[in-house]
């Protein structure tokens, strides 16, 4: 069936699904800090004796999402991907406060990347795989950058998916991914320690070692140093423009995890080109 929509026709399709993809994952990004804040207070509640409070429903269907401003339900017409905020002006039909750019932005991303997939490994069981990598991706970078928060509850499952996507030689052989997932996680948690003995404090969170294990597990062990090379020039990079543009403090702590994804997401398209340039 997607053979006879022909070429052009399975890049709209894959543009049209990243960009539905995209508008679910704004909702991830905003909800998920906020329904670990909401777990951790009953948890110290119950570690305190006392009763947790009992709240409303929160989670990544209910409640219906809301304008912040006003409270106004956002209906279905208002909630499609890119052309609601088009249409709208940017502002909430209601009360007219602005919606903010970063939330048609993702949703961009995730058309955008799933093109690209595409684009890379053809229309493939590959090409799906190397999309749920990369909007998984884009949920941590965000987080991160907003929370400085890499949730188990997606890195996990992100490194056991790319476990499973392997079992069939997606990406690499399933030795090479279980070498890639242990190997991720150690290289950054001796640096952890490494850094913790020298300076005595953290340098980095257990959350980025789970996450350069995933992409272990996606990648295999091969793509590590490739991927800790890029991430490193990307996070100087970045906090450099960061210092210049917008005044940041040379001493306000970066999250690292959003470059180990862009990093990641690199060695997914290129990662094998960079490799015997390298070498060559």
């Amino acid at each position: 069936m997607i053979a006879q929509l022909g070429p052009y026709g399975v890049f709209v399709l894959a543009g049209i699904v990243g960009l539905c993809v995209g508008s679910f994952l704004n909702v991830v990004i905003h909800r998920v800090p906020k329904m670990l804040e909401r777990g951790w207070a009953a948890q110290c509640a119950e570690l305190r004796g006392e009763t947790p409070a009992v709240l409303p429903a929160y989670n990544l269907v209910v409640p219906r999402s809301a304008c912040p401003s006003c409270g106004h339900g956002i209906t279905a017409l208002e909630n499609v991907p890119l052309l609601s905020w088009l249409v709208l002006k940017g502002k909430c039909s209601s009360c007219g406060a602005a919606i903010a750019g970063r939330y048609p932005a993702v949703e961009l991303l995730g058309a955008a990347l799933a093109v690209a997939a595409i684009w890379r490994f053809g229309p493939t069981w590959q090409a799906v795989a190397a999309c749920v990598l990369l909007w998984t991706l884009v949920a941590l970078t965000f987080i991160d950058f907003d929370s400085q928060l890499l949730p188990d509850n997606l890195t996990l499952p992100l490194l056991w998916a790319g476990l499973l996507a392997n079992m069939f030689d997606l990406f690499v052989p399933l030795k090479t991914a279980v070498i890639g997932a242990v190997a991720g996680y150690l290289s950054l948690w001796v640096v952890y320690w490494l850094f913790k003995l020298i300076r005595g404090k953290e340098g980095m969170g257990y959350g980025d070692f789970k996450l350069l294990a995933a992409l272990g597990a996606w990648l295999g062990w091969q793509m590590l140093p490739l991927i800790v090379l890029l991430s490193s020039v990307v996070g100087a990079t970045i906090g450099i423009m960061l210092i210049v543009f917008r005044g940041r403090e040379h001493g306000v702590p970066l999250a690292f995890g959003p470059y180990l994804a862009i990093a990641g997401a690199i060695a997914l398209f290129f990662g094998q080109a960079l490799t015997k340039m390298y070498f060559v």
